[in-house]
């Protein structure tokens, strides 16, 4: 089912971007009814029942590794907060759009889980919660009754628009790696009419397939989640030192560097608190990484060899061009001249600060 789920909502990416934002648009709807529903279900019964669940809250053991594993699940529900940064393309005026979505939509999104969780933890006793397959199941046949079968349908349209939403931003992130000569050329290809990344939708597809082979989830977590956090390490570490090592250089959007330092700080407790009792999910995690050395190797680098004629890779782009009536978007040779005229402006600047 979850199969036939992906390549339906592939499909429909396949064919339009204005349906799959329709899309999104309904299940994030039904998405906040459930959860609105859910917070009100949970004040009523927290303002007429006993509170006996959140009595001795740090009751019990726990380590610094299965605090940070907890953190992964728990992370992963807000993990729609890195995949704006994914599509900026599509959106308008992004030096201003994007932090109005960031200061708006992050807050709203974080109040509100917290305020489900509140509730869960309510009416669900400890034992319940950790014996539920699912808890927002189990807290609803306690206090739903006869329309508790509701809850199993909200959550089911929450996943299906949450696996929509990944597979638009995750195709543009391939799509935007591909124009920058980062990934194989045929992700970047775009169909002539409808202008959709298909090769880069249909790749996310096949690897989320891939993955449902696994039979336990968290599994799949805890090894995205370190790899996951450990390249938002090294993303701001980098960030850090063009701050230092450019500082003239333009930047619209622009923030306290106290703010990327406290967040480095926490990535690095993320990725290395686990490591110390688990250190064999980091190594299967740096292993399926590094897998891609080769393949970038192989069409990046080799292909990049003019003395290297590539037979392989142009029949493949050739074939999905003919397949998918696809064509390549010329912008990377734009952001090039863009990136090298920032870099002349900051040299520039620089020159002139000096004298």
């Amino acid at each position: 089912l979850a199969a036939v789920c992906l390549c339906f909502l592939t499909a429909i990416n396949c064919i339009s971007t204005k349906w799959a934002m329709k899309i999104q648009d309904v299940f994030t709807i039904a998405k906040l009814t459930a959860l609105v529903s859910i917070i009100l279900a949970g004040i009523y019964f927290m303002a007429t029942e006993s509170l006996d669940n959140f009595q001795n809250p740090w009751e019990g053991e726990y380590a610094l590794s299965s605090l940070a594993y907890a953190f992964y699940s728990g992370l992963f529900a807000f993990g729609g907060w890195n995949y704006l940064n994914f599509v900026t393309e599509e959106l308008e005026n992004p030096y201003k759009n994007l932090p109005r979505a960031i200061w708006i939509a992050m807050p709203m999104v974080t109040g509100i889980y917290v305020f489900v969780n509140m509730a869960y933890f309510a009416v669900v006793s400890r034992q319940e919660m950790l014996a539920s397959i699912a808890v927002a199941v189990s807290f609803g046949n306690r206090m739903f009754g006869s329309v508790a079968w509701l809850i199993p349908i909200f959550v089911a349209l929450s996943t299906f628009g949450g696996v929509n939403g990944i597979l638009f931003t995750s195709a543009r992130l391939f799509s935007t790696g591909a124009q920058e000569g980062h990934l194989p050329a045929w992700f970047s290809l775009v169909h002539v009419d409808r202008q959709t990344p298909i090769p880069a939708l249909i790749f996310t597809c096949i690897t989320s397939i891939i993955m449902l082979l696994s039979a336990n989830v968290f599994v799949l977590i805890n090894y995205f989640s370190q790899i996951l956090w450990l390249s938002v390490a090294a993303s701001i570490a980098g960030l850090l030192w063009l701050r230092i090592s450019k500082p003239n250089m333009p930047r619209p959007i622009k923030v306290n560097l106290a703010l990327p330092i406290i967040f480095l700080v926490c990535c690095l407790g993320l990725v290395l608190l686990p490591s110390f009792t688990e250190p064999f999910n980091l190594l299967v995690g740096l292993a399926i990484t590094l897998s891609g050395v080769p393949i970038y190797y192989v069409c990046i680098v080799w292909r990049s060899n003019k003395q290297t004629k590539n037979q392989l890779m142009q029949w493949i782009e050739r074939g999905c061009q003919i397949l998918f009536n696809a064509a390549f978007v010329d912008c990377h040779h734009d952001r090039k001249r863009e990136r090298e005229f920032s870099e002349m402006q900051t040299s520039i600047e620089d020159k002139s600060v000096s004298h």
